[in-house]
């Protein structure tokens, strides 16, 4: 076979580097494409509401868990969420083990990550239920602006904006919850899991709940029949202004608990882990939790 010419290898060397570019795209090896849309995955959608607030018409932004009714804690990712973790651009995840799915799923994934539990500038602060701290969303969503920028530069100043705003409606949240503070400062309530810690510190509430009945049922267990007891007496004897029930961590000493708090008239706040059915706004959610609390307070 004759020696092909100068001209002949030129193009087959361009073909051939031409074929490994695209090669290299398809296999997913450097990572997702670079796009002006960015994809963003989050673990949960309340995590997806805080990256959409700042991604608006220039991102493309999904959850992985989004039931109004089941345990974040307990689900595990799927074959399918996990080949969307691959290809996203960003990935928005709670962190400090609350959303262990995710991290498993994202354990190979080249995407940019925004944790919230490293984000936050308190790493004491709080428990593993980051989305119930203000200030620690609020930086979050900046971190989600930046990471966004990066991935879709000519959109930076719109990302950049879009955290602005969400950030003031932050400072509105904080703002009734000084409020409350400043009306019942040390009053005391009592949750039947460590759900709003954060937000409740910043209420100037006390959490009076027996912290082996709470971490009983975070953890899934029964808690003790002293701790039931002493659970029970706060809200028969008016010790307890209010109770924080987390409409997701339910099982029958909740229910329990719950039924004893109506017999004894103190009002019950429901606070959730994910959005409600018919919610999409992270702000919206917490200002009508945050409106629930004050409420209850004044009763």
């Amino acid at each position: 076979m004759p020696n092909p010419s100068p001209a002949h290898r030129a193009l087959l060397a361009t073909l051939a580097a031409t074929t490994a570019i695209v090669a290299t795209a398809c296999s997913g090896a450097d990572g997702p494409a670079p796009t002006d849309t960015p994809v963003v995955v989050a673990s949960t959608d309340v995590w997806a509401a805080v990256a959409d607030a700042v991604g608006g018409e220039h991102a493309d932004v999904e959850a992985l868990y989004s039931s109004p009714d089941g345990d974040p804690h307990e689900y595990e990712a799927s074959s399918a969420d996990t080949a969307r973790v691959q290809d996203a651009n960003v990935l928005v995840l709670n962190g400090g083990h609350y959303d262990q799915f995710m991290e498993t799923a994202a354990a190979d994934a080249r995407g940019a990550r925004v944790v919230a539990a490293d984000v936050r500038s308190d790493a004491d602060r709080g428990n593993e239920h980051v989305f119930y701290d203000l200030q620690a969303v609020a930086e979050t969503a900046r971190a989600v602006a930046r990471e966004l920028g990066e991935v879709a530069p000519k959109h930076t100043d719109y990302y950049t904006d879009r955290s602005d705003e969400f950030v003031r409606g932050i400072d509105g949240l904080r703002a009734q919850l000084t409020g409350i503070a400043d009306r019942h400062r040390d009053t005391r309530v009592v949750s039947t899991e460590p759900l709003a810690a954060a937000l409740l510190s910043d209420a100037g509430l006390v959490d009076a709940a027996p912290a082996g009945f709470v971490d009983a049922v975070e953890e899934g267990r029964s808690p003790s029949a002293a701790d039931r007891a002493t659970f029970e007496d706060l809200l028969t004897s008016h010790r307890a202004a209010a109770m924080i029930y987390n409409t997701q961590a339910v099982d029958p000493v909740t229910r329990e608990m719950m039924a004893t708090a109506r017999r004894a008239s103190v009002p019950v706040v429901r606070f959730s882990e994910t959005l409600p059915e018919g919610v999409t706004d992270y702000l919206a959610w917490q200002g009508g939790q945050i409106r629930e609390l004050a409420e209850a307070l004044e009763k």
